[in-house]
């Protein structure tokens, strides 16, 4: 050890032996910075080691660590003695941090799936998504102008819009079955004018 890791912070434990994170913990709990920086190089690389056993990303895990030390900083005069040791107080902060992060991940994964899984499921037939897929600039817009005005209409609403074939026809004030046919012809005219293959 370094004589700075030899300077006393509180008092030597018996036999000049340094303090343990115990003793750390309590000089931290009262203010003492020179105990946190003490304390810190013998925490963090066993905070760092236990999360990123639960990560498995070093990016993620070097937040965690950081977050877990400075919650052990600010934590420490909860600390108490009786109940554990020091180390084992950190590092199950640490774990309990990983875990958190690991379940934050996995919610947004499940509430993306979920809003993926509740989009209304639109009846769109293989040729409008070639269509949609291939869609560029002036050709489409010269192959729209090949379409009648109802058939323009209806697919603007439909791939521009976002709107469902119910709402199509809400808008243009026509039978859902029209707006499907115009639908079905305005997208096979688009499909010829943009050379899809079938």
């Amino acid at each position: 050890m370094g004589a700075r890791d030899r300077s006393p912070v509180g008092q030597d434990g018996p036999g000049g032996d340094p303090p343990g994170p115990e003793e750390l913990l309590q000089a931290v709990g009262r203010g003492d910075r020179a105990a946190f920086e003490r304390l810190y190089e013998m925490l963090a690389p066993r905070v760092y080691g236990l999360v990123l056993r639960v990560l498995r990303d070093r990016a993620q895990t070097e937040e965690v660590a950081q977050e877990v030390l400075v919650e052990v900083w600010r934590g420490a005069a909860r600390y108490e003695p009786g109940k554990g040791s020091g180390l084992a107080w950190a590092l199950t902060i640490a774990h309990r941090r990983a875990i958190d992060r690991v379940r934050s991940a996995q919610a947004g994964t499940d509430r993306e799936e979920r809003a993926a899984r509740l989009e209304p499921h639109r009846a769109f037939d293989e040729v409008s998504e070639l269509v949609v897929g291939r869609l560029e600039g002036e050709r489409l817009r010269r192959c729209l102008d090949n379409l009648t005005e109802l058939q323009r209409e209806s697919v603007t609403f439909a791939y521009y819009g976002g709107y469902s074939y119910r709402e199509v026809a809400e808008l243009v004030k026509a039978p859902l079955g029209t707006v499907k046919t115009r639908m079905r012809d305005g997208l096979i005219r688009l499909r010829d004018c943009l050379g899809v293959e079938r």
